[in-house]
């Protein structure tokens, strides 16, 4: 079970994610509307009571932040919900011509869509170190083990995709197991030379989508560079307790150390702590105790041991530079990827071929959002890239209540000449709102579900 203090800082975090979704979200709305023309009346980031408000604007528009903070509105002046001002005839949302209504309605998930590519922009533009998608250990008897996988080979392709990173690479594996049941791998052994291999999960595709089951369930872990010491740092506290370059630390009191990274873990948050280090030297286990050091203040403050990584691994990572231009065009191609990714795991969840335990409820993302958080900016940052491009693609879904299923109206009424009846749309929505309900309840109980287990 989480602590109170941090199911708080997840609450926090999560209310600032979905606070920027929603206000980028319906800013889209704003002011495509404003360009086409149309009166907007309100702009409220929030449902419920404003808890602060203001008016400007030659339209004396209302904007305000109210107390629900899980989505948001723009209202346009609309002459089906009463007589409007003769001086504002033309200006209402049904008055103005359907194209520009449609574009108002697109432009909701296309500005989380934009908002996705500038922070992958802004992440890429500084150049990223990647670490190559590789194999771990592997799991006797598993699939990954009768496919003929071997700890530290390099995986150079999953079917005619060739992956840079793990992020592209897991999106390679899903789709090539949902489609074929199979997944043909490229692999590079740690001794040079390529060969084939293939894992056929058969039936199981679908159990293995659930999420946190894949790599359970295929046999093998992520590739991580081991804790092996390459260095230390002048007067540290490893260097002054006798740790040597060479040395590959295990366990850190008591806490297993399979990777670099699990060191860091491990180190970060005992900031001045004593501790129990267990290394290996030679092939001999042994062990020390050492006070860890500490850098920054505050939240900031984090533990120090004064080791460096080993460089002996260093053909498994790769270095990513970009001009201004290509972080800018690698940005749009990793929120295309995504977005199409989306939309076909969507689709299979429909037809049964990937788990519907992957729909996340609001607990589950309120979550994601605080370890996000944790991890750094950069992290946060790559979090709301993600669910911003999840909620462009769920708003273009055809559901009545949704951007989609208000453009079908649109696009109907443009075909018919005429708009659709009231009861045709009062039956459309209906049926939207008990497609949303069954969503939510599916993301709701996943949300308890993962709870309780």
């Amino acid at each position: 079970m989480q602590s109170m203090g941090s199911a708080l800082t997840d609450l926090l975090f999560f209310i600032v994610a979905i606070s920027i979704l929603v206000a980028v979200h319906e800013y889209g709305h704003y002011i495509v509307g404003r360009w086409a023309g149309m009166k907007v009346l309100r702009f409220s980031v929030g449902f419920g009571k404003p808890i602060w408000s203001r008016r400007a604007g030659a339209d004396n528009t209302e904007y305000c932040i109210a107390a629900i903070p899980l989505g948001g509105y723009v209202r346009f002046l609309d002459s089906r919900e009463g007589d409007i001002d003769p001086a504002e005839e033309g200006r209402a949302f049904d008055q103005r011509p359907i194209p520009a209504r449609i574009a108002v309605l697109l432009a909701g998930p296309a500005f989380n869509f934009l908002l996705a590519i500038a922070v992958y922009w802004y992440l890429l533009s500084p150049g990223v170190m990647v670490l190559q998608p590789a194999v771990g250990n592997v799991v006797p008897d598993s699939f990954a083990d009768k496919a003929g996988l071997q700890y530290g080979d390099k995986i150079l392709a999953i079917g005619d995709k060739q992956p840079k990173d793990w992020e592209s690479a897991l999106v390679a594996l899903l789709d090539s197991m949902v489609t074929t049941g199979e997944i043909r791998l490229t692999l590079e052994g740690e001794r040079g030379g390529t060969r084939q291999a293939t894992m056929d999960v058969g039936s199981e595709a679908s159990r293995l989508t659930e999420p946190g089951v894949l790599f359970d369930g295929l046999g093998f872990e992520i590739w991580q560079p081991p804790a092996l010491v390459g260095g230390l740092s002048a007067g540290g506290p490893a260097q002054g307790a006798g740790l040597r370059p060479g040395d590959l630390i295990s366990s850190v009191d008591g806490q297993d150390i399979a990777s670099w990274n699990d060191l860091l873990d491990a180190v970060r948050t005992r900031p001045g702590e004593t501790v129990d280090v267990t290394y290996l030297r030679d092939g001999k286990s042994a062990s020390l105790r050492l006070t860890l050091g500490e850098s920054g203040t505050g939240k900031d403050r984090r533990g120090i041991m004064g080791v460096e990584r080993s460089e002996a691994f260093l053909d498994y990572y790769t270095r990513r530079t970009y001009s201004p231009l290509e972080s800018l065009g690698a940005g749009v191609a990793k929120t295309w990827e995504s977005t199409l990714f989306t939309i076909r795991m969507l689709g299979r969840m429909v037809t049964g071929d990937v788990s519907i335990k992957n729909i996340s409820g609001p607990i589950n993302i309120a979550q994601y959002a605080g370890e996000s958080a944790e991890r750094g900016m950069s992290s946060f940052l790559g979090f709301i890239a993600i669910i911003s491009i999840s909620l462009g693609v769920l708003n273009l879904l055809p559901i009545p209540v949704l951007d989609g299923g208000q453009i079908v109206y649109q696009a109907a009424e443009w075909i018919k000449g005429s708009p659709l009846t009231d009861r045709a749309q009062i039956i459309g929505q209906q049926v939207g709102i008990l497609a949303l309900l069954l969503l939510m309840s599916f993301a709701f109980y996943n949300d308890i579900a993962r709870i309780l287990n």
